[in-house]
């Protein structure tokens, strides 16, 4: 768990440890995550307190709205110990589409089918289709080939049809194929890992630090300099974080900490082994350790990078006060988020989308150069500094 607020040492460190690294997995704040932070992974809301601004009800509903095909995201859950939503949901322009996200599919397939009123039938269906849309992704063979027996057509021309039909036809339709929700409500994969809880007493035995299989810290920097090495061609990730770093997007970038993190190792275990072998406290950020491991880049504190790269922009022609203020959020963004690539310039939860009005209209501030600006910027962080 981490606590993160204003008055936190290096907050901004904090929230870059909780998007990247399997650990933290549990943040408690007040106003500094509802908006900006980009966090695909958060499947819970916890509201412990209450807030009169519908705009920014959604905001702290929008931290766990973001699609995440990596761990299989489909739903998010709220725990309301304040009952925030039951006072604002009527309010707030983010409505579930599935009310009972517990729900079964024969249970829906039931309510289509004896259901009378325009409006319920309707409802039903709209949940059906929801629920439908996110299982067949995760649908396995057996599951794909026994529905398709029982529909009589495949997946997709199913949904059309049923998105199509006239709600009266809909009960009839779906009686004759009364297997359908038993074989969507089945459930696949692997157990469910046992979760443990113990009632005992907590108790202090003694304090160590440990680097996963390590137990000092230029064994951890071994491990991990021989894992760069060993993946280096392997990895998408880490091929382009080696030879072209400008190009890594914010996808590569989680895709790369998850692959970091089955393996051992994390950005702050890295920086804490770095500060024990050398006695110095380098904030060089994944990237920078990664390159140093494989091809023996020098460690620099990345904020210091990032400021380097923009004097480099600004010195390189004569930009407009404007052109120059959106350097400098860039700049801060940066710094923030480790990356900012083309995606982000759109991103809703970032400042260019909610200030600037995102890429196009940004593009047009920067005479359509932006993206070329970008790329400069971007291979100006990872430069060599001038003699």
């Amino acid at each position: 768990m981490l606590k993160i607020t204003g008055a936190a040492d290096k907050p901004l460190q904090l929230i870059r440890r909780y998007r990247n690294e399997r650990l933290p997995n549990v943040a408690v704040t007040v106003d500094l995550l509802t908006t900006g932070v980009d966090v695909h992974e958060i499947c819970n809301l916890v509201f412990l307190r209450r807030v009169n601004s519908r705009i920014l009800f959604d905001q702290m509903l929008g931290r766990a709205t973001r699609r995440c095909d990596e761990i299989g995201k489909e739903t998010f859950r709220i725990f309301d110990a304040v009952r925030i939503y039951e006072a604002l949901h009527d309010l707030t322009a983010m409505q579930p589409v599935v009310v009972d996200p517990g729900i079964t599919f024969t249970q829906l397939a039931s309510e289509l089918a004896t259901l009378t009123g325009e409006e319920e039938r309707q409802l039903a269906r709209d949940q059906f289709l929801a629920k439908l849309q996110r299982k067949k992704r995760h649908l396995d063979a057996t599951a794909l080939r026994d529905f398709e027996a029982s529909a009589g057509m495949p997946m997709d021309a199913f949904v059309q049809r049923l998105k199509a039909m006239p709600l009266a036809d809909v009960a009839a339709w779906l009686t004759q194929s009364p297997n359908l929700g038993e074989i969507l409500d089945r459930k696949g994969g692997a157990p469910a890992e046992p979760v443990f809880i113990s009632n005992h007493a907590d108790a202090l035995r003694g304090t160590e630090r440990g680097y996963g299989n390590a137990t000092r810290p230029e064994d951890y920097l071994h491990a991990f300099a021989d894992f760069i090495r060993a993946n280096s061609n392997s990895i998408p990730a880490l091929v382009t974080v080696l030879t072209r770093p400008r190009d890594l997007t914010r996808k590569q970038l989680r895709e790369l900490a998850l692959a970091l993190d089955k393996a051992g190792f994390s950005e702050a275990n890295l920086a804490a082994a770095w500060r024990e072998m050398t006695n110095q406290e380098i904030a060089a950020r994944i990237v920078g350790y990664i390159r140093q491991a494989a091809i023996g880049d020098p460690l620099v504190p990345y904020e210091q990078r990032v400021e380097r790269a923009l004097q480099k922009i600004l010195a390189s022609r004569a930009w407009t006060t404007p052109q120059r203020q959106w350097l400098q959020k860039l700049a801060a963004q940066t710094k923030a988020n480790l990356i900012v690539d083309r995606a982000a310039l759109d991103d809703p939860d970032l400042i260019f989308k909610r200030e600037g009005g995102g890429f196009k209209r940004l593009d047009r501030i920067f005479g359509s150069e932006l993206e070329q600006v970008l790329d400069a910027f971007n291979d100006a962080l990872w430069s060599a500094p001038a003699a």
